[in-house]
């Protein structure tokens, strides 16, 4: 094959086969195909799409273009969550526990983060000795005594993703629904996982900026999962506001611990029941969403979901201790209060800009070296949708650092708008794919 026919194949919007699109991972892996001949592809396959047979062939050679995790050696049905992204978004560290709880096997994979807040792995490290870097080995070893363990991504999971995407966000050829769907989905399969529930977030604070686009991908994503054997199902939830109260590393481990003591905010339990409840179906534990979520709340009521964090933060090396008591997790030295100038109601909070007064705190990486301060970050006393009046405190912004705390107020009190009219609450739940 020559890679030129190819490009000018799908450039004249033919299909490309399932031999064609492994030649060309296989090639652009191995070096022996240049980045200018790809990034034409990419182009092409831009303005042309791919239908759902090369999508799924693009996603299956991306994922076996390195390791392919086999948890054949961990018992049950194992359930894994992905989430699109989002600002206060602390859904794992809330789910998995309480899923983990009932006997599910959770052997999830996870990354560090890159932006304005930090990956899961970054928010487990607010415990000190808590290390996602063990063997494959002691991997199932837990969750095959506990039910539950999370390790870093290999460094050669999925490398042709990471190679396509890096080019992608450099030649404008990043929004194209195939190679998004395909570029997240290979990872998730690669992981290893019988069942995947994904969290495809909409809105301002979201990949995807509206709910169109969110289901568009969602179906996307859904179909790929069923075409490769696994049993998937998405839920699309809104991001136009953060999820939650708590945006920061530390402080978002410890509104996940309020959640699993039955004391966390409206919106966070509500998108782990919904999310949960898919797992629990698809793990064969149920048929019904209802008898899920009472399963799923019986586990935080009981106080077994609270005691699976600890065993699970215990097993890898943290202090299982902080889960019960969340004071040592409080270690910014700076609290400051921002102060509403009005009288109304909260009518939009920006997420993307929350996002980055959190990075200006320092809880966020610019660069994948940067270094992260898991102890800043910001608390949201009002969100969209609630009264308000002059005066009063709408967030709190934990700092360590004087000056960051200054540029980070006036761009978090920039993300807040009022109206003098009552506001409508945001629907959190858009919809369910099956």
């Amino acid at each position: 094959m020559l890679m030129v026919d190819l490009i000018k194949k799908k450039r004249d919007g033919q299909e490309l086969s399932t031999e064609e699109i492994n030649f060309i991972i296989e090639g652009y892996v191995k070096g022996e195909i240049p980045d200018y001949q790809v990034s034409a592809l990419m182009m092409a396959i831009f303005y042309q799409g791919m239908n759902d047979r090369e999508t799924v062939d693009l996603t299956m050679a991306m994922m076996n273009s390195g390791d392919v995790l086999d948890l054949s050696k961990i018992e049950g049905v194992k359930v894994d969550k992905h989430s699109t992204g989002g600002v206060g978004d602390k859904t794992s560290l809330v789910l998995t526990p309480m899923v983990a709880s009932l006997g599910i096997p959770v052997a999830k994979m996870s990354g560090r983060g890159l932006g304005h807040t930090g990956g899961t792995i970054d928010k487990l490290e607010s415990f000190e000795g808590f290390s996602t870097s063990i063997s494959t080995d002691k991997f199932f070893e837990n969750v095959n005594n506990n039910k539950i363990s999370i390790m870093g991504q290999t460094a050669n999971l999925a490398p042709a993703d990471k190679l396509l995407y890096a080019l992608r966000d450099v030649t404008a050829t990043v929004d194209n629904m195939s190679l998004i769907a395909s570029s997240i989905m290979s990872k998730k399969l690669a992981a290893g996982a019988d069942a995947i529930v994904l969290d495809v977030k909409s809105g301002s604070g979201a990949f995807m900026k509206n709910d169109t686009d969110a289901k568009a991908l969602a179906e996307k994503m859904v179909s790929i999962g069923n075409m490769a054997g696994r049993k998937t199902r998405a839920v699309i939830s809104d991001m136009d506001q953060p999820l939650g109260f708590a945006v920061g590393n530390a402080l978002e481990v410890v509104e996940a611990i309020n959640t699993l003591k039955g004391q966390g905010p409206d919106d966070l339990l509500e998108l782990c029941l919904t999310l949960g409840s898919q797992m629990v179906i698809l793990a064969g534990l149920c048929d019904d969403e209802d008898t899920a979520r009472k399963m799923l709340l019986e586990t935080i009521e009981s106080g077994k979901a609270l005691d699976k964090l600890a065993t699970f933060i215990e097993s890898q090396g943290g202090n299982k201790e902080d889960v019960y008591n969340t004071e040592n997790l409080f270690r910014a030295t700076i609290c400051y209060e921002l102060l509403s100038e009005t009288d109304g109601y909260v009518k939009g909070i920006e997420c993307e800009e929350v996002g980055m007064a959190s990075l200006l705190l320092g809880g966020g990486r610019r660069s994948k070296t940067d270094e992260i301060d898991l102890w800043t970050g910001i608390i949201l006393n009002k969100k969209v949708g609630d009264k308000v009046e002059k005066g009063e405190c709408i967030a709190k912004l934990y700092a360590n650092d004087n000056a960051k705390l200054e540029q980070a107020k006036t761009r978090l009190f920039d993300a807040y708008s009022f109206s003098s009219d009552p506001v409508n609450k945001n629907v959190l739940i858009k919809e369910i794919i099956k």
